[in-house]
């Protein structure tokens, strides 16, 4: 089952101070699937934010067409929004209240009674791991719980369908890491999840798929590994002594698989298809022929070379340059 599907989604705002309209969202077509992590990856000012607002029905689209949980975008706005869950970067906790009020807050915004708001709430503390801090206020919580408690609230009313702005941006490395894993929970139990990011990591590490989004437009979409794949081989770097390195070169040269070996010092670098299954034929090869083998080692192509192969520039450059225009009028 598709979660989402987008043909020709834009979105054009009126330009600043006189300046002509500006094009954020440029033809979007999306299929999102059930079940997974789909993962929106682009710099500040890409048209994630923008995008992700269309689809939530807090902005409306210029033109295109899209459904999402098999409800129209247009037409069945107010039934779909009871199908979702939606966590915007900067949260929606009252601080002056407990991570527990809000959650029953929100359960009772949904429609719940306040008995079956209480026991949602239970079980949502016990899910997340919020015992210790979900009786504080939320003004006195750390970013990472913070964050736990906007989870929560996104996910009070079950949806089928749970969407994520820029989810751990600011996040010190170990609450990010508590996060991923929460949020691989929900994937678990048959939630969709549909997060934007700008950190490639996250990306790689956490979405069963990636669009990867640029100046407005979709530039490139699929499985991480596959993305990174069909950008280049996986290169493996393997160290012998010097008397020996040309005579390795030449003999693992023509080995099945192999696209081009050459000297690196005193190894030969070789760059092979799926590295994690040639090597096993590789290396017996130097052995047969008497060739000790000094070291070992694999790299494979990155998101950041299929960011750089798809839009002509890395992600860290694409983010200076997003910054530094204001990402892009503030549109994301």
């Amino acid at each position: 089952m598709d979660m989402i599907v987008t043909q020709g989604l834009c979105k054009t705002f009126k330009g600043k101070r006189g300046a002509g309209p500006v094009e954020a969202v440029r033809d979007v077509d999306l299929q999102v699937r059930a079940g997974g992590i789909f993962g929106f990856l682009g710099p500040n000012g890409a048209g994630k934010t923008t995008t992700m607002r269309m689809l939530t029905t807090l902005l409306a689209p210029t033109r295109g067409t899209a459904t999402v949980v098999g409800r129209d975008l247009f037409r069945e706005a107010r039934a779909l929004r009871q199908d979702i869950g939606y966590v915007s970067q900067k949260g929606g906790a009252y601080e002056y209240a407990t991570g527990y009020e809000n959650l029953v807050l929100q359960g009772r915004l949904y429609g719940l009674t306040k008995a079956a708001a209480c026991a949602k709430a239970d079980a949502v503390v016990a899910r997340f791991g919020m015992a210790e801090y979900c009786k504080r206020d939320v003004r006195t919580l750390s970013g990472g719980q913070r964050r736990h408690v906007d989870l929560g609230m996104g996910v009070m009313h079950d949806p089928k369908l749970l969407f994520l702005d820029e989810p751990t941006t600011g996040l010190d490395p170990h609450s990010r890491a508590r996060f991923w894993d929460v949020i691989r929970t929900l994937r678990e139990t048959g939630v969709t999840v549909f997060l934007t990011t700008h950190y490639l990591d996250e990306a790689d590490n956490l979405c069963d798929t990636i669009c990867i989004m640029d100046h407005g437009r979709v530039v490139a979409s699929g499985p991480p590994e596959a993305l990174k794949r069909a950008v280049g081989a996986d290169f493996v770097t393997i160290g012998v002594a010097p008397e020996d390195a040309e005579r390795a070169r030449a003999l693992l040269a023509g080995a099945p698989g192999v696209k081009a070996a050459e000297l690196a010092g005193d190894a030969v670098k070789l760059s092979v298809e799926a590295g994690e299954r040639a090597l096993p034929a590789l290396l017996p090869r130097l052995a047969e022929a008497g060739i000790a083998i000094a070291r070992v080692e694999m790299s494979r192509p990155t998101l950041d070379e299929v960011f750089l192969r798809t839009t002509g520039r890395g992600m860290s450059e694409a983010q200076g340059e997003s910054d530094a225009e204001g990402g892009a009028g503030g549109w994301g």
